[in-house]
């Protein structure tokens, strides 16, 4: 019976590692795409020569490098600020599957720049 119990707790083990294995990475990358949208928004809104479709191709370029698939219809590029002030507010919409045995998710990820403003 212990050795039973024992196999048993290390495959609930390993079990747990293997679905950390599918989820944190996802996560991760999230996480360091939404500090690159800061990034992009700062510098779009510091340059008010970058057109909105340079923003855009900016933030699909920074998708890329993290391995996220986006589809332009994803990305939400908006001017917002006052001519003196401006400000950029950037953010991104998508899903990532996550295939685990006998059991299928989808983790929503909705990162941005920030606060629109008002």
């Amino acid at each position: 019976m212990g050795t039973f119990k024992a196999i048993f707790g290390m495959l609930v083990i390993v079990g747990m590692i293997y679905c950390a294995w599918q989820i944190v990475p996802p996560e991760l990358a999230n996480y360091s795409f939404q500090d690159d949208l800061r990034q992009v928004a700062m510098v779009g809104g510091a340059n008010p020569h970058q057109t909105d479709q340079d923003l855009m191709d900016a933030v699909m370029k920074k998708a890329q490098e993290h391995q996220i698939t986006l589809a332009p219809e994803q990305v939400t590029v908006q001017r917002i600020g006052t001519p003196g002030a401006p400000a950029v507010y950037v953010a991104a919409d998508y899903n990532v599957p996550v295939v685990l045995p006998g059991y299928s998710f989808s983790l929503h990820f909705n990162p941005s720049s920030g606060n629109r403003g008002f």
